[in-house]
């Protein structure tokens, strides 16, 4: 695959890079050079290889969803507040 200025351009665009023109000639031989390596794995029989989709064993931990007691009540933890309103914590405004 040739890399072509264009696509140079392009990316560095995307990355919202600027480069010079010595950058982007280096960048265009790196990039060849990445493409070259990585082909390397095109040469490789992975006919009897099953393919990898998770590459260590995880799986849900569930739990059952119980209401706990609390120590405090309703009331308790609206005295400690500062404002309440309508039996709810009164807070600033976001927006």
């Amino acid at each position: 695959m040739e890399i072509k200025r264009e696509d140079i351009l392009h990316l560095a665009n995307l990355s919202n890079f600027s480069l010079s023109e010595a950058e982007i000639e280096k960048l265009g031989g790196d990039l060849q050079d990445i493409i070259k390596y990585i082909s390397q794995l095109d040469e490789l029989n992975t006919d009897s290889v099953e393919p990898t989709y998770q590459v260590f064993e995880m799986e849900n931990v569930w739990r059952d969803d119980e209401i706990l007691v609390q120590d405090a009540n309703r009331e308790e933890l609206l005295a400690l507040t500062k404002e309440e309103k309508d039996n709810q914590i009164k807070v600033p405004k976001v927006l």
